[in-house]
């Protein structure tokens, strides 16, 4: 070999190994506000499909979804702004607005009929987007997904989610819980 095609191919190989090491620092492992989103009350977002119940008031008791503005379609009140917002945040706010000329004492009680999506992509048997449900860990929203591929890394997987308004990605053991909107990619081992 000569020379010049001595250094091509050191060249070469020192791309490589950039590279992979770049590839292998590209993610940090999750914020402690990432982790800690886990346990705090659940906030609503497009896509929430609500059960409102309004005491003694039928013809307002209903199943009401977040809308892509983040609004909830009310009757009597019009859209009540509800991305960001907890459950008993939500209920004050549409007792309020329904004490201001329809009823005297509205008593308002919210339950999630349905939450929002998850979404699983990567080394899965059938990426796609998948229904959430309460303490689901990755691990859970991967089986539904139909497993592990033969070439997934099986110890953890990236999750992107929505953090007091930011979209953070971090690295989390498969043990980890899930939120409802998160998305999950499951990477491809090395070896």
């Amino acid at each position: 070999m000569s020379i010049a095609g001595t250094k091509t191919a050191r060249a070469f190989a020192v791309a490589i190994l950039s590279a992979l090491a770049s590839g292998c620092m590209s993610y940090q492992p999750a914020p402690k506000g990432f982790s800690e989103a886990t346990i705090q009350p659940y906030r609503l977002d497009s896509g929430d499909r609500l059960r409102v119940t309004v005491f003694e008031q039928p013809a307002l008791s209903g199943t009401y979804t977040v809308d892509q503005a983040g609004y909830v379609a009310f009757p009597l009140i019009g859209g009540v702004p509800s991305r960001g917002h907890t459950l008993p945040e939500l209920e004050g706010m549409i007792a309020s607005k329904l004490r201001e000329g329809f009823l005297r004492d509205p008593d308002v009680t919210i339950e999630v009929d349905r939450y929002r999506s998850v979404f699983i992509m990567g080394e899965v048997g059938q990426s796609g987007q998948y229904s959430y449900v309460p303490g689901m860990t990755v691990q859970n929203a991967i089986a539904v997904a139909g497993g592990f591929t033969p070439r997934a890394n099986q110890a953890n997987a990236d999750i992107t989610r929505k953090v007091n308004g930011r979209i953070i990605t971090g690295r989390v053991p498969i043990t980890d819980p899930v939120l409802a909107g998160d998305t999950i990619y499951v990477r491809e081992r090395l070896f």
